[in-house]
């Protein structure tokens, strides 16, 4: 290592080359793109990604992206595909194929496969007039960006372009279909992602949890219900079972003076004005807890004004909800 090498100044460059490149391809991209989006949309089957070394590698992302938001995808390593994964190709799928240079021998048979088979081919190179270029049916080519190892000529920035692409297919595709936060947890159940898009239904204490009392309850009946399910609060209900209100600690301290003496309905505050429906999203949820004020760190969870569960605040950090 010399006295005068920055490693700053190196990956600010990298970083502005890679960056040039990306605008360029957004400033390239044309009809192609819409006939690939298209092509891929009408597939009966799946996307049947394929590559090899670092574009292998993109395919393989590529694919995993094209699953997770709605598009049944899969990856083939184009030099297994030779020793039978050809037949996980099926004639209602459709080849995603990925080389910068077009030449890649080792895609050969993959091409003469989907020709042979009449399997729609997408193209992603660098070189429309190649040899995977000349077998595609649609060819989505990269920008004219220099690699960031100019002297060495390494796939860096080619593969951040590959990688751009395949991205802009996957929320093309995902906004074309109507792909919603709903559909996305499907395919996220569980990590960062699966615990954000989880609703107060898939986190709430059901009926048989939830503290509930009538309207004309005598405190000391309330205070037993209160104390059995452990939540700190007490839901008070009219005769049709609508939640009216809900009797706290405060409230608990509030009329201590002859608190034995009266109702529910009278000790309760009316309300309570933090409820939440089943359907709202355990973020929304957590952070309704505390914004507006004043926190709470439990929500009743209610449908047409009639509690169905309770929600804790350990509830949605246990899930991971932040």
């Amino acid at each position: 290592m010399t006295a005068s090498f920055d490693a700053v100044a190196v990956g600010r460059r990298v970083l502005a080359t890679e960056s040039s490149a990306l605008a360029l391809q957004a400033d390239v991209l044309d009809g192609d793109f819409t006939a690939a989006v298209d092509l891929l949309f009408a597939a009966r089957g799946r996307i049947a990604c394929t590559g090899i070394g670092k574009s292998g590698h993109v395919a393989r992302k590529i694919a995993a992206t094209f699953a997770s938001t709605g598009t049944a995808a899969f990856f083939v390593h184009a030099s297994e595909a030779s020793h039978g994964d050809l037949g996980m190709i099926g004639q209602d799928d459709v080849v995603l194929a990925l080389s910068k240079s077009g030449e890649a021998r080792e895609l050969a048979d993959i091409l003469a496969y989907a020709k042979r088979f009449r399997i729609p081919l997408i193209a992603l190179t660098a070189v429309r007039e190649s040899t995977l270029g000349a077998a595609a049916d649609v060819i989505l080519q990269l920008a004219d960006g220099a690699e960031a190892t100019a002297e060495v000529n390494a796939p860096t920035t080619s593969t951040t372009l590959q990688i751009a692409l395949g991205d802009a297919l996957a929320v093309a595709l995902l906004e074309r279909r109507g792909f919603t936060a709903g559909d996305f947890k499907t395919f996220h159940p569980g990590g960062k992602l699966g615990a954000m898009l989880r609703t107060v239904g898939d986190l709430m204490h059901g009926p048989g949890e939830l503290p509930l009392v009538s309207h004309d309850t005598p405190m000391p009946q309330a205070l037993l219900v209160m104390t059995e399910k452990r939540w700190g609060i007490v839901g008070v209900t009219d005769a049709d079972g609508r939640l009216v209100g809900a009797v706290t600690d405060g409230d608990l301290r509030r009329h201590i003076d002859g608190l034995l003496s009266h109702t529910a309905g009278e000790v309760m505050t009316p309300g309570p004005k933090k409820t939440v429906p089943p359907g709202m999203m355990a973020s929304e949820a957590l952070a309704l807890m505390s914004d507006p004020p004043p926190s709470v760190t439990v929500l009743f969870v209610v449908e047409d004004d009639r509690p169905v569960g309770i929600l804790h605040v350990h509830d949605l950090l246990r899930a991971g909800v932040m």
